[in-house]
């Protein structure tokens, strides 16, 4: 191959954060880092979020989705129920999800469970989103095989069809949100000579004199 991949190398600055400089949850971090990305003119959809579940049997699969609400109960996306994703959560409730700010030399991982939102949660989302794309979750039979890109156009020129633009469009009930339940949120900051910061919010059960269900404990993980 002609690109010389091995040669590609990127430093970065000295811009250490510590156990000390830390909330006590999770939520309160990574919203200030959100915040911090959707400011930096240099980082494209900061709520881009890599998603990886797996099937019963192991075999795992990754797509982006875009993070829609972040609070103290978990991380809430929306997706078709019965595509790959939807099945395999389904089938397969563990899952970890990678939000990723180059521009920020940042990332933070988040393993833990998915289950699905209410209906009106989803039906609340589903509303506030652009015509076009309530019209999308109703042509696409998400992770199913197409015949050809004309299959689905026509079927989308069909629903606009059926539901003009402000038409009160209902929301597909295979199609709706998910809420992620950390385990574990790994908070990571790049630093020179790959010398990085790994802190790690993770969730360990409450035991004798302690009066919360559960607790975070935050680590340091070795680069």
């Amino acid at each position: 191959m002609s690109n010389d991949l091995a040669s590609l190398r990127r430093d970065y600055t000295d811009r250490r954060f510590d156990v000390a400089d830390l909330p006590p949850d999770w939520w309160t971090l990574l919203d200030r880092w959100l915040g911090e990305a959707l400011r930096h003119p240099g980082q494209l959809e900061p709520n881009a979020m890599v998603l990886a579940t797996a099937s019963v049997d192991a075999r795992p699969s990754a797509r982006t989705v875009l993070l829609k609400h972040v609070g103290e109960a978990g991380l809430v996306f929306f997706t078709s129920y019965t595509s790959r994703k939807g099945k395999e959560l389904a089938a397969n409730p563990a899952v970890s999800a990678v939000l990723s700010w180059k521009a920020l030399g940042r990332q933070v991982v988040v393993d833990g469970d998915a289950a699905p939102v209410g209906a009106a949660e989803s039906d609340a989302y589903f509303a506030s989103r652009p015509y076009g794309s309530r019209i999308g979750a109703w042509a696409s039979r998400q992770s199913s095989v197409l015949a050809s890109a004309q299959e689905l156009d026509e079927t989308a020129a069909r629903l606009r069809r059926q539901y003009p633009e402000g038409a009160v469009i209902p929301r597909p009930p295979t199609w709706g949100g998910f809420q992620i339940t950390p385990r574990a949120v790994e908070f990571w900051q790049g630093r020179p000579d790959r010398l990085h910061d790994r802190l790690r919010y993770r969730r360990v059960e409450g035991g004798a004199g302690v009066p919360e269900d559960q607790v975070w404990r935050i680590e340091r993980l070795a680069p």
